[in-house]
């Protein structure tokens, strides 16, 4: 047992022991706070690059999806025109073969006139030279 009071010279030691102990824990748990601070600062700055980051996907969503609207209705648009202009080529193509054939059809009638018109000019040169051949004779 120790004989000594407690106030006694001899335990000035051990409360200012306990003081730097307080004093290094506290500075511990101010560092674990700063540093939690600056995590928490660091986690809200991301969150709000996260959040801006967001908005503008947002809005080249809508951009996109309006440049898209645009496009569609453009593309709708030439291919109603690609089946008219189509539609016009074909009927064209229809009419200048029908003209072909028509002009064609018409050459060859043309063509069998001339063969039926010499086939009655030779019947005539013929009736003719025999007409000549007869008056010689008589």
């Amino acid at each position: 047992m120790n004989d000594r009071p407690a106030n006694a010279p001899g335990h000035v030691e051990p409360p200012f022991a306990d003081i730097e102990s307080a004093t290094r824990r506290l500075m511990a748990a101010l560092d674990a706070l700063e540093s939690a601070v600056e995590r928490r600062r660091e986690a809200d700055r991301d969150e709000d690059e996260l959040a801006t980051r967001i908005q503008a996907l947002g809005a080249d969503r809508s951009r996109l999806a309006d440049e898209l609207d645009v496009s569609l209705v453009k593309s709708r648009k030439l291919e109603r025109t690609n089946r008219e202009i189509a539609d016009k080529l074909d009927a064209a193509i229809g009419t200048i073969r029908e003209v072909l054939n028509g002009a064609g059809a018409a050459a060859k009638a043309e063509a069998d006139g001339e063969d039926e018109h010499a086939e009655l000019v030779n019947a005539l040169a013929e009736d003719f030279d025999g007409d000549e051949e007869e008056d010689d004779e008589e």
